[in-house]
């Protein structure tokens, strides 16, 4: 499988933004996806997961509420789309793939079993 993220850049406080995460190599339902995001000088934080063949999703605290993940299944593609962003948001996101069965969404985006990332994406939120 192979994941390529799409949609950063640079948003103002307040405002939207939606990243893609277009996967191929297999059918989305085959697996998990998660996203991600690393700030400078910071660790990696889940952000939420998605698993196609339940549709069941599962969101981070940090977000929750302002994120929302979505799929086109038609499409293999993944979308984050953030809202109400802060400057604490600026990172590097990413999405990964998990084999579905090693990533339930009630594990809430367990970081090892996400084996394939994407390159990253940068998100800048500016005041």
């Amino acid at each position: 499988v192979q994941l390529v993220e799409s949609g950063g850049g640079l948003v103002q406080t307040g405002g939207s933004l939606t990243l893609s995460c277009k996967v191929s190599g297999g059918p989305l339902d085959d697996y998990a996806i998660g996203w991600f995001r690393r700030a400078p000088g910071k660790q990696r934080d889940g952000l939420g997961c998605y698993t196609d063949r339940d549709g069941k999703t599962y969101y981070a605290d940090a977000v929750k509420g302002r994120f929302t993940i979505s799929s086109d299944k038609a499409d293999n593609t993944v979308y984050l789309q953030m809202s109400a962003l802060k400057a604490e948001d600026s990172a590097v996101y990413y999405c990964a793939a998990a084999p579905f069965y090693s990533a339930p969404y009630y594990y809430r985006c367990p970081l090892p079993s996400y084996g394939t990332w994407g390159q990253g994406t940068q998100v800048t939120v500016s005041s």
